[in-house]
């Protein structure tokens, strides 16, 4: 295969992330990219140097070039491009939310699996190299049994009432905005480093600002101009709207290997910029690790002096040498996690392609190998977000039920 085409359906923030990361690869070309309208697709293609532009994303599915799509659209975009572009016999990776239901998602992953195309989700904060350290220690015993999962998810950007986003609203973003939009990370991070699924949560959700400045003129709602979150700090051209979603919450959690949990999630948080942090207590040591800081992971002991393990590769295993691109010292962090999420996804796309095998790659694709997210991660992942707002709606206790 002389030349490996793909397409980015969106041109918002993540977008042109995707577009870096996969030109890191070094093996595969961003030939075409679509947005909202012709101006939007023609200006991000010309200051990244794509060669195609669409206005309707449809468009680009239609281009025989394509072999593979990343669906970087709005939230509740997420469900139509996805099933546009399975129905396309496009390679797929998306962001999440995979969709907004748990209905949704399981009909993409039965597609998926019935189209044979390797089909992802951006879950990138698994692809750090000490995260995967850390994921092995745990599977190899060395930690003891899993018995404590702690943690949060921090972030400022929509701490003041002028801060607005189309993420705020449920019909844009979805019912829960907090949980989901980064709460998700977390969780799927820490089922990812223990290998215990979610089996039951309990959720204290509060909206902080109920009222909050709209701008007026719609595009500001959508724009990046006004910072890398989109929000919008002018108190001229607004009106007040009435608040739905989540600014806070707190999950306790029960895991399927016995472990216990709790996690905070909050947007409006002032000086946490992205404060991703889990800490994992085992029965011989414990482990924490903060994805500001993703370089290290301290692991404490209990009848010893505590570590502080630094992301090395002379000091790491084997099976984290292809998550770790440079010596020690050299920091890798949220655009490298990305990368190395690119570059599973595309190893695994390019296998299949050169063997004329989708279905053969669409089942190694939905197992559990751990290499990426795949749909089936982000239907169960659905299915959790689920019962937080099951469990919030009554104040209960609420199963998680994985069941289509």
């Amino acid at each position: 295969m002389d030349s490996f085409k793909v397409g980015v359906i969106g041109t918002g923030f993540i977008g042109p992330a995707h577009v870096e990361a996969i030109r890191r690869l070094g093996h595969v070309e961003v030939a075409a990219i679509a947005g909202v309208d012709q101006a939007s697709a023609d200006k991000v293609a010309g200051e990244l140097g794509i060669p195609k532009a669409y206005a309707d994303y449809r468009e680009l599915l239609d281009d025989p070039e394509i072999m593979a799509v990343h669906n970087c659209t709005p939230n509740h975009l997420h469900y139509r491009v996805n099933r546009d572009s399975i129905l396309a016999g496009k390679n797929l990776l998306s962001e999440k939310p995979l969709a907004l239901s748990r209905s949704q998602t399981s009909e993409l992953l039965s597609l998926a699996e019935t189209r044979g195309i390797v089909h992802g989700v951006n879950f990138n904060y698994r692809q750090y190299p000490l995260v995967q350290h850390l994921r092995s220690l745990i599977k190899s015993g060395e930690l003891g049994t899993v018995r404590l999962i702690r943690g949060n998810y921090l972030q400022d950007w929509l701490s003041e009432d002028t801060d607005y986003n189309w993420r705020i609203e449920p019909q844009l973003g979805g019912p829960l905005r907090a949980v989901a939009d980064i709460g998700s990370h977390w969780l799927d991070l820490v089922q990812h480093i223990t290998g215990q699924r979610i089996t039951e949560v309990f959720a204290d959700l509060a909206t902080v600002l109920p009222v909050r400045k709209r701008p007026t003129d719609e595009r500001f709602t959508f724009s990046q101009a006004q910072g890398a979150a989109g929000t919008v700090n002018s108190k001229e051209n607004f009106e007040q709207v009435k608040v739905e979603t989540e600014d806070y919450a707190t999950l306790l959690v029960h895991f399927s290997g016995g472990a216990v949990g709790t996690v905070t999630v909050s947007q409006v948080t002032p000086g946490r910029k992205n404060h991703l942090v889990c800490e994992i207590d085992c029965s011989k040591a414990s482990a924490y690790w903060s994805q500001e800081e993703s370089e290290k992971v301290w692991i404490g002991h209990r009848d010893r002096a505590n570590e502080l393990l630094m992301a090395d590769p002379l000091l790491l295993g084997q099976n984290v040498m292809d998550y770790i691109r440079y010596p020690g010292g050299h920091n890798q962090g949220w655009p490298d996690a990305l990368t190395n999420m690119m570059r599973q996804f595309y190893r695994e796309v390019i296998q299949c392609e050169k063997k004329g095998n989708r279905a053969q790659g669409s089942l190694r694709s939905s197992g559990e190998s751990g290499q990426f997210a795949t749909f089936a991660d982000g239907h169960r992942l659905q299915c959790v977000l689920d019962a937080v707002w099951e469990s919030h709606r009554t104040r209960r206790w609420a199963e998680v039920s994985y069941l289509n």
